[in-house]
């Protein structure tokens, strides 16, 4: 099979051969010995047939198995396992299947679906046997739903797999696990039979379906620790070669891809240290763990035995389904204190906006936000293998996750959402291409097309027409080096965007009064007399409301600003989580309605049609000083800015004009670009 998510979780379907009491059947005598091959190229490991090599291998002899006699059963079964490589025009990949049938002239082998699917309308399917032979093989049909396919190869009599009774399994029993991860062919692990009758999800969006897997502990896609190495060390290297202090700042990093069950859950790891340090410990992957408590134990193990630092920061959660800022653990455990801590020590960051969707709030967590349906990603999680719920929401949203931070700090003393606010493009395809104008999408498979509005992202998730133009991480920092910027992180002095390249200051305290705000060196009076962003306030000697100081202005290539909002969250006396957004700067000519407290809309220059706009509305900047009219003392609470631009055409509205494509009728046309700062928390 390809390398898709973590689970070791077997069905009766997948490839490859997975060998216990009931999946699959095998000699059992001890006598014998078994020998392998090992390519001299690639060292990916063949089982030797009649103890012979091809001139290309070198003969090595396998050590015993435990529980069940592995060598015996892999000398079996490997025969009847093969190797499949995919090639396409723009790329391929691997993936196991096990020969089924077989006549004089032909043999057919099932594999899953996503292992052939990129050659279905297009490229060549190759099939190795055990011996080194090579066989063009072709699709004979596929079940998308259950994510089953079934292979051809013009070759006959060629060895069976033995299939037996997955009744008969039982827990605890020995298993092994056969097929060629990585396209290390024949690869051979074991372990133990873990839960049986697991509900795992196959097949792709729409049409997936619900089976009953048998659950094991065996490595069936564990990547060889030299690989591993390998990859991370050439990796850091890179990343150390372009990196420039003072004009192009390259991390080390990787990311930790946690998926369960659909359900994103993923980290980027980023180091302050350069490849020297970084290649002393492999990363913690999600092949050793999908829970993020295990991946902090990592980071801390990294930073004790090597002197360096590291950080995690977690993807928007708005396709986790819940589970990004659930109020318990993967081990169905509440939060606690240790766990609290644990995270707001590691992630002090978090991606708020990117490329599948923007993850600030929800029109059904802040109904009264006229801005909150923003590029609402909220049809389920990101393989659509399960529909989104409402009491998913609260937990998968930043507004709402601070709330929520506020209310377990009340609890447990700590914080576990204490994070500043950032965004990124998430793309693959290496570019940064966050204008509206020169969006190239997230894959290749996503860039600009006449038709490309219509296809799924990955071929089988949501619509391209979905996928947003974002985002960017902004960084105040003293110097563009690793150093200075991992420490601006660390301490939150970030804020995201969602593509524009809005300027944004942001700072609270007690003593701000508002010509502060127009003078020069406004930033070096907000250091002075408060906190900037991702900061903190305690409550001062007398109980007067906090004043906070911000200034934004355009992207200089870009729209104007719209307003400045202050959106503030607070725990109330009765413990429950509040919400209110401030207007505090505009543009001129509107006031507030006193009826409403709504502030007239900025109106729209955009003509769709032709994908243009003009800056005869809104400003070029906007600054206030101002002070919370609601202010309690006594009420723990954080404020963080949101700067709103005039419409501008979206990309989509740019490709209906470039293609004369048809874009679907749900998509937007038009968009209103934004930066939030990271928050300032009020602490009594």
């Amino acid at each position: 099979m390809k390398f898709q998510g973590t689970q070791k979780v077997a069905a009766g379907f997948i490839a490859g051969v997975l060998i216990t009491g009931g999946i699959a059947t095998a000699a059992t005598s001890n006598s014998g010995s078994v020998q392998a091959c090992v390519s001299k190229s690639n060292q990916a490991m063949y089982l030797a047939v009649n103890g012979t090599c091809p001139s290309s291998r070198t003969l090595v002899d396998l050590s015993s198995g435990t529980g069940i006699d592995a060598k015996s059963v892999a000398a079996a079964v490997t025969p009847s396992v093969v190797s499949i490589a995919v090639t396409t025009r723009t790329g391929g990949g691997t993936g196991s299947g096990s020969i089924y049938k077989t006549s004089s002239t032909e043999s057919f082998i099932i594999t899953n679906n996503h292992v052939i699917d990129d050659a279905v309308t297009s490229g060549t399917i190759e099939v190795e046997l055990l011996n080194g032979d090579i066989l063009l093989a072709t699709i004979v049909g596929r079940d998308i739903a259950y994510d089953i396919a079934v292979l051809r190869v013009k070759t006959g009599n060629l060895p069976v797999i033995k299939v037996g009774d997955s009744a008969k399994v039982s827990v605890g029993d020995p298993v092994i696990a056969i097929g060629s991860p990585l396209g290390l062919a024949s690869t051979v692990t074991s372990g133990i039979v873990s839960a049986l009758n697991r509900p795992v999800i196959a097949g792709s969006t729409g049409l997936e379906s619900y089976v009953n897997a048998i659950q094991t502990d065996a490595a069936e896609y564990q990547t060889p620790g030299p690989v591993r190495s390998g990859l991370w060390a050439s990796a850091a290297a890179v990343a150390d070669k372009f990196n420039e202090p003072g004009l192009f700042t390259a991390f080390v990093g990787y990311e930790w891809t946690s998926m369960i069950s659909g359900d994103n859950l993923h980290r980027v790891v980023i180091y302050k240290d350069g490849a020297e340090v970084a290649s002393k410990r492999v990363p913690f992957s999600a092949q050793d763990s999908t829970d993020p408590e295990d991946l902090w134990s990592a980071l801390s193990a990294y930073e004790e035995s090597t002197g360096g630092e590291v950080l995690a920061i977690a993807h928007n959660g708005n396709v986790s389904n819940g589970r990004m800022f659930s109020p318990t653990r993967l081990n169905g455990k509440p939060l606690d204190a240790n766990y609290a801590a644990k995270r707001a020590r590691w992630e002090p960051v978090y991606e708020t906006t990117q490329i599948k969707g923007d993850g600030e709030t929800h029109p059904y967590l802040s109904a009264d936000d006229e801005f909150a349906d923003y590029e609402t990603w909220d049809e389920g999680n990101i393989s659509l293998t399960q529909a989104k719920t409402p009491d998913m929401l609260q937990y998968e949203y930043s507004r709402s996750a601070l709330k929520e931070g506020l209310r377990h700090e009340a609890n447990l003393g700590v914080n576990p959402f204490k994070f500043g606010l950032i965004g990124s493009t998430d793309s693959h395809t290496g570019m940064s291409t966050t204008n509206e104008d020169n969006f190239f999408g997230k894959f290749a498979h996503d860039e600009p097309s006449a038709d490309r509005t219509e296809k799924r992202m990955a071929n089988q998730l949501q619509k391209i027409w979905k996928l947003v133009s974002s985002g960017l991480v902004a960084v105040w920092s003293e110097e563009n080096t690793r150093e200075s910027l991992f420490q601006a992180i660390k301490r939150r002095e970030v804020y995201a965007t969602t593509g524009t390249r809005i300027q944004l200051r942001f700072f609270g305290g007690w003593q701000f009064d508002a010509a502060d705000v127009l003078r020069a060196d406004f930033a070096t009076l907000g250091y002075q007399k408060g906190v900037p962003m991702g900061g903190d306030l305690t409550r001062g000697a007398n109980t007067h409301a906090p004043t906070f100081m911000v200034a934004a202005s355009r992207d200089p290539d870009g729209a104007n600003l719209d307003r400045v909002q202050i959106v503030k969250g607070w725990l109330d006396a009765q413990g429950n989580t509040q919400e209110k957004v401030f207007d505090v700067a505009w543009s001129a000519g509107r006031t507030i309605d006193a009826k409403t407290g709504k502030l007239a809309s900025v109106g729209s220059t955009v003509d769709v049609a032709n994908t243009t706009y003009s800056n005869s509305i809104g400003a070029a900047e906007l600054a206030t000083v101002w002070t919370d009219p609601e202010f309690n003392a006594s009420q723990n609470a954080f404020y963080y800015a949101r700067v709103l631009q005039i419409p501008t055409p979206r990309w989509t509205a740019y490709d209906a004009k470039y293609f004369g494509a048809t874009i679907d009728p749900r998509a937007a046309m038009v968009t209103q670009d934004r930066a939030y700062s990271s928050p300032i928390w009020y602490t009594p």
